[in-house]
Protein backbone atom coordinates (compact mmCIF):
# COMPACT_ATOMS: atom_id res chain seq x y z
CA UNK A 1 0.00 0.00 0.00
CA UNK A 2 0.92 3.28 -1.11
CA UNK A 3 0.21 6.62 0.91
CA UNK A 4 0.52 10.03 -0.85
CA UNK A 5 -0.11 13.07 1.02
CA UNK A 6 -3.23 15.17 0.29
CA UNK A 7 -0.75 18.05 0.26
CA UNK A 8 1.06 16.75 -2.43
CA UNK A 9 -2.46 16.22 -4.50
CA UNK A 10 -3.05 20.13 -3.62
CA UNK A 11 0.47 21.08 -4.79
CA UNK A 12 -0.11 18.54 -8.35
CA UNK A 13 -2.88 20.76 -8.82
CA UNK A 14 -2.48 23.93 -8.26
CA UNK A 15 0.77 23.51 -10.61
CA UNK A 16 -1.40 21.30 -13.58
CA UNK A 17 -4.11 23.99 -14.09
CA UNK A 18 -1.33 26.98 -13.93
CA UNK A 19 0.48 24.72 -16.40
CA UNK A 20 -2.24 24.49 -18.72
CA UNK A 21 -3.48 27.76 -18.49
CA UNK A 22 0.09 29.00 -19.98
CA UNK A 23 0.85 26.13 -22.09
CA UNK A 24 -1.12 25.05 -25.28
CA UNK A 25 -0.62 21.58 -25.50
CA UNK A 26 2.31 20.91 -28.31
CA UNK A 27 0.19 18.58 -30.49
CA UNK A 28 -2.85 21.53 -30.42
CA UNK A 29 0.03 24.27 -31.29
CA UNK A 30 1.57 21.51 -34.13
CA UNK A 31 -2.06 21.45 -35.98
CA UNK A 32 -2.72 25.35 -35.47
CA UNK A 33 0.67 25.83 -37.20
CA UNK A 34 -0.20 23.09 -40.06
CA UNK A 35 -3.23 24.80 -40.62
CA UNK A 36 -1.33 28.34 -40.71
CA UNK A 37 0.69 27.10 -43.43
CA UNK A 38 -1.66 25.56 -45.17
CA UNK A 39 -3.94 28.38 -45.33
CA UNK A 40 -3.98 30.68 -48.46
CA UNK A 41 -6.88 32.57 -47.80
CA UNK A 42 -7.71 36.10 -45.74
CA UNK A 43 -8.17 36.58 -43.60
CA UNK A 44 -8.37 33.32 -42.52
CA UNK A 45 -4.98 32.71 -42.61
CA UNK A 46 -3.98 35.91 -40.76
CA UNK A 47 -6.36 34.91 -38.07
CA UNK A 48 -4.34 31.64 -37.82
CA UNK A 49 -1.52 33.02 -37.72
CA UNK A 50 -2.62 35.68 -34.59
CA UNK A 51 -3.90 32.51 -32.61
CA UNK A 52 -0.47 30.96 -32.84
CA UNK A 53 1.08 34.13 -31.60
CA UNK A 54 -1.07 34.55 -28.90
CA UNK A 55 -0.43 30.67 -27.79
CA UNK A 56 3.41 31.69 -28.19
CA UNK A 57 3.14 34.58 -26.25
CA UNK A 58 1.01 33.19 -23.47
CA UNK A 59 3.83 30.36 -22.77
CA UNK A 60 6.71 32.63 -23.40
CA UNK A 61 5.21 35.10 -20.92
CA UNK A 62 4.10 33.02 -18.22
CA UNK A 63 0.34 34.78 -19.06
CA UNK A 64 -3.37 33.05 -19.83
CA UNK A 65 -3.76 31.96 -23.24
CA UNK A 66 -7.36 33.34 -22.79
CA UNK A 67 -9.25 35.19 -20.78
CA UNK A 68 -11.53 32.67 -19.46
CA UNK A 69 -9.63 30.23 -17.68
CA UNK A 70 -12.47 28.19 -17.95
CA UNK A 71 -13.99 25.84 -15.05
CA UNK A 72 -12.00 23.86 -13.46
CA UNK A 73 -12.76 19.57 -14.44
CA UNK A 74 -10.69 16.80 -13.24
CA UNK A 75 -10.05 13.14 -14.30
CA UNK A 76 -8.50 11.62 -11.01
CA UNK A 77 -7.72 7.74 -11.48
CA UNK A 78 -6.71 6.35 -8.21
CA UNK A 79 -4.56 3.06 -7.67
CA UNK A 80 -6.47 0.78 -5.74
CA UNK A 81 -2.84 0.65 -3.52
CA UNK A 82 -3.30 3.90 -2.68
CA UNK A 83 -4.14 5.65 0.52
CA UNK A 84 -4.80 9.04 1.01
CA UNK A 85 -3.99 10.37 3.75
CA UNK A 86 -4.19 14.01 5.20
CA UNK A 87 -7.49 15.16 4.06
CA UNK A 88 -10.15 14.20 1.63
CA UNK A 89 -9.12 13.86 -2.49
CA UNK A 90 -12.59 16.17 -2.96
CA UNK A 91 -10.77 18.34 -0.65
CA UNK A 92 -7.30 18.63 -1.83
CA UNK A 93 -8.50 18.99 -5.29
CA UNK A 94 -10.52 22.58 -4.56
CA UNK A 95 -7.84 23.58 -2.57
CA UNK A 96 -5.59 22.63 -5.67
CA UNK A 97 -7.53 24.64 -7.79
CA UNK A 98 -8.25 28.04 -5.18
CA UNK A 99 -4.86 28.01 -5.06
CA UNK A 100 -3.70 27.79 -8.98
CA UNK A 101 -6.37 30.34 -9.76
CA UNK A 102 -4.88 33.06 -7.30
CA UNK A 103 -1.24 32.34 -7.69
CA UNK A 104 -1.49 32.36 -11.09
CA UNK A 105 -3.89 35.41 -11.17
CA UNK A 106 -6.53 33.20 -13.26
CA UNK A 107 -10.07 34.42 -13.85
CA UNK A 108 -12.73 33.19 -11.39
CA UNK A 109 -15.92 32.23 -12.82
CA UNK A 110 -17.28 29.91 -11.01
CA UNK A 111 -20.88 30.70 -9.00
CA UNK A 112 -22.00 28.53 -6.37
CA UNK A 113 -25.31 28.90 -7.59
CA UNK A 114 -26.85 28.50 -10.68
CA UNK A 115 -29.90 30.48 -10.39
CA UNK A 116 -28.13 32.64 -7.37
CA UNK A 117 -25.48 33.41 -9.88
CA UNK A 118 -23.22 34.54 -7.14
CA UNK A 119 -19.13 34.26 -7.62
CA UNK A 120 -17.17 31.97 -5.07
CA UNK A 121 -14.14 33.77 -6.02
CA UNK A 122 -11.93 31.29 -5.91
CA UNK A 123 -13.24 29.35 -8.90
CA UNK A 124 -14.30 26.45 -6.63
CA UNK A 125 -15.77 23.92 -6.87
CA UNK A 126 -14.25 22.04 -9.41
CA UNK A 127 -15.99 18.94 -11.46
CA UNK A 128 -14.27 16.02 -10.16
CA UNK A 129 -14.71 12.49 -11.57
CA UNK A 130 -12.82 9.54 -10.16
CA UNK A 131 -12.18 6.10 -11.28
CA UNK A 132 -10.68 3.38 -9.67
CA UNK A 133 -7.83 1.57 -11.06
CA UNK A 134 -5.14 -1.12 -10.73
CA UNK A 135 -1.34 -0.21 -9.61
CA UNK A 136 -0.39 2.54 -6.22
CA UNK A 137 -0.33 5.52 -8.17
CA UNK A 138 -2.91 8.41 -8.76
CA UNK A 139 -2.70 10.03 -12.39
CA UNK A 140 -4.60 13.23 -12.89
CA UNK A 141 -5.76 15.22 -14.98
CA UNK A 142 -6.27 19.15 -15.34
CA UNK A 143 -8.82 20.44 -17.76
CA UNK A 144 -9.37 24.26 -17.75
CA UNK A 145 -12.89 24.34 -19.83
CA UNK A 146 -14.11 27.77 -20.92
CA UNK A 147 -18.07 28.08 -21.58
CA UNK A 148 -17.96 29.83 -24.87
CA UNK A 149 -17.82 26.78 -26.42
CA UNK A 150 -19.02 24.15 -23.23
CA UNK A 151 -22.36 26.25 -24.41
CA UNK A 152 -22.43 25.16 -27.87
CA UNK A 153 -21.91 21.62 -27.17
CA UNK A 154 -24.80 19.24 -27.22
CA UNK A 155 -26.42 15.52 -26.34
CA UNK A 156 -29.14 13.33 -28.40
CA UNK A 157 -30.70 10.18 -27.75
CA UNK A 158 -30.50 8.14 -31.04
CA UNK A 159 -32.35 5.16 -31.97
CA UNK A 160 -30.27 1.92 -31.77
CA UNK A 161 -30.98 1.45 -35.24
CA UNK A 162 -29.41 4.78 -36.24
CA UNK A 163 -26.64 5.14 -38.95
CA UNK A 164 -22.89 6.29 -38.55
CA UNK A 165 -23.72 8.72 -40.65
CA UNK A 166 -26.58 10.16 -38.78
CA UNK A 167 -23.94 10.15 -35.89
CA UNK A 168 -21.93 11.91 -38.21
CA UNK A 169 -24.62 14.70 -39.52
CA UNK A 170 -25.58 15.02 -35.56
CA UNK A 171 -22.10 16.06 -35.17
CA UNK A 172 -21.80 18.50 -38.30
CA UNK A 173 -25.13 19.54 -37.27
CA UNK A 174 -23.51 20.92 -33.74
CA UNK A 175 -21.26 22.80 -35.20
CA UNK A 176 -23.25 24.50 -37.42
CA UNK A 177 -25.14 25.70 -35.10
CA UNK A 178 -22.78 26.75 -32.91
CA UNK A 179 -20.92 28.88 -35.89
CA UNK A 180 -18.40 31.29 -35.28
CA UNK A 181 -19.45 31.39 -30.81
CA UNK A 182 -16.82 28.67 -29.77
CA UNK A 183 -14.44 30.40 -31.46
CA UNK A 184 -12.87 27.79 -34.20
CA UNK A 185 -11.00 26.03 -35.39
CA UNK A 186 -12.15 23.39 -32.96
CA UNK A 187 -11.27 19.91 -31.31
CA UNK A 188 -14.94 17.89 -30.35
CA UNK A 189 -14.76 15.32 -28.28
CA UNK A 190 -17.68 12.89 -29.03
CA UNK A 191 -19.45 10.34 -26.32
CA UNK A 192 -21.14 7.03 -27.78
CA UNK A 193 -22.87 4.81 -25.67
CA UNK A 194 -22.81 4.66 -21.87
CA UNK A 195 -26.55 6.43 -20.72
CA UNK A 196 -27.83 9.87 -20.88
CA UNK A 197 -25.38 11.42 -18.56
CA UNK A 198 -22.36 8.49 -19.32
CA UNK A 199 -21.87 9.75 -22.82
CA UNK A 200 -21.27 13.20 -21.73
CA UNK A 201 -18.47 12.35 -19.69
CA UNK A 202 -17.32 10.29 -22.34
CA UNK A 203 -17.23 13.05 -24.41
CA UNK A 204 -15.08 15.30 -21.67
CA UNK A 205 -12.80 12.69 -21.61
CA UNK A 206 -12.03 12.22 -25.12
CA UNK A 207 -10.71 16.11 -25.25
CA UNK A 208 -7.94 14.92 -22.98
CA UNK A 209 -6.18 12.80 -25.74
CA UNK A 210 -3.59 14.06 -27.57
CA UNK A 211 -4.45 15.43 -30.77
CA UNK A 212 -3.53 13.03 -33.43
CA UNK A 213 -4.11 9.91 -31.59
CA UNK A 214 -6.83 7.65 -32.38
CA UNK A 215 -9.12 5.71 -31.09
CA UNK A 216 -7.82 2.12 -31.38
CA UNK A 217 -11.39 0.70 -32.96
CA UNK A 218 -13.00 3.79 -34.36
CA UNK A 219 -9.93 5.89 -36.15
CA UNK A 220 -11.76 5.43 -39.62
CA UNK A 221 -14.94 7.23 -38.14
CA UNK A 222 -12.74 10.17 -36.35
CA UNK A 223 -11.33 10.92 -39.82
CA UNK A 224 -14.74 11.00 -41.51
CA UNK A 225 -16.35 13.35 -38.62
CA UNK A 226 -13.01 15.60 -39.32
CA UNK A 227 -13.48 15.83 -42.92
CA UNK A 228 -17.23 16.32 -42.85
CA UNK A 229 -16.97 18.82 -39.64
CA UNK A 230 -14.37 20.68 -42.42
CA UNK A 231 -16.69 20.71 -45.39
CA UNK A 232 -19.03 22.42 -43.31
CA UNK A 233 -18.64 26.12 -44.07
CA UNK A 234 -18.07 27.05 -40.46
CA UNK A 235 -14.35 27.83 -40.87
CA UNK A 236 -11.97 29.72 -38.78
CA UNK A 237 -13.75 31.95 -36.15
CA UNK A 238 -16.69 31.45 -37.99
CA UNK A 239 -15.55 33.20 -41.06
CA UNK A 240 -16.80 30.48 -43.67
CA UNK A 241 -12.81 29.93 -44.53
CA UNK A 242 -10.37 27.67 -43.64
CA UNK A 243 -10.19 24.44 -41.08
CA UNK A 244 -13.29 24.78 -38.64
CA UNK A 245 -12.08 21.58 -36.41
CA UNK A 246 -7.94 20.60 -35.93
CA UNK A 247 -9.23 17.44 -34.42
CA UNK A 248 -11.89 15.02 -33.34
CA UNK A 249 -11.82 12.23 -30.81
CA UNK A 250 -14.43 9.33 -30.19
CA UNK A 251 -14.76 7.37 -27.01
CA UNK A 252 -17.30 4.92 -26.58
CA UNK A 253 -18.83 2.89 -23.83
CA UNK A 254 -21.49 -0.58 -22.94
CA UNK A 255 -25.24 0.98 -24.01
CA UNK A 256 -28.47 -0.69 -23.25
CA UNK A 257 -30.09 -2.92 -25.93
CA UNK A 258 -32.60 0.33 -26.74
CA UNK A 259 -30.52 3.15 -27.25
CA UNK A 260 -27.42 4.83 -28.27
CA UNK A 261 -26.74 8.36 -26.43
CA UNK A 262 -24.50 10.53 -28.27
CA UNK A 263 -23.00 13.69 -26.99
CA UNK A 264 -20.61 16.27 -28.92
CA UNK A 265 -18.35 18.34 -26.47
CA UNK A 266 -17.58 21.73 -28.31
CA UNK A 267 -14.02 22.82 -27.61
CA UNK A 268 -11.73 26.01 -29.01
CA UNK A 269 -8.69 26.21 -30.44
CA UNK A 270 -7.36 26.75 -26.75
CA UNK A 271 -7.94 22.95 -25.73
CA UNK A 272 -5.68 22.96 -22.46
CA UNK A 273 -5.11 20.26 -20.49
CA UNK A 274 -1.98 19.09 -18.22
CA UNK A 275 -1.35 15.57 -16.40
CA UNK A 276 1.05 14.37 -13.27
CA UNK A 277 1.19 10.85 -11.96
CA UNK A 278 1.76 10.90 -8.47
Amino acid sequence: MKTVQAAAITQTVRDLFIRANYELPDCICRRLSDAFREETEEPARGMLEVICENAETARREHIPICQDTGMAVVFAEIGQEVHIEGGLLRDAVNEGVRQAYRDGYLRKSVVGDPLARVNTTDNTPAILYTELVEGDQIRLYALPKGFGSENMSRQKMFRPTAAVEEIIDFVVETVQIAGGNPCPPLVIGIGIGGTFDYSAVLSKKALLREAGVHHPVYGELEDKILEAVNRSGVGVQGLGKGVTALWTAVETYATHIAGLPVAVNICCHVTRHASAVL
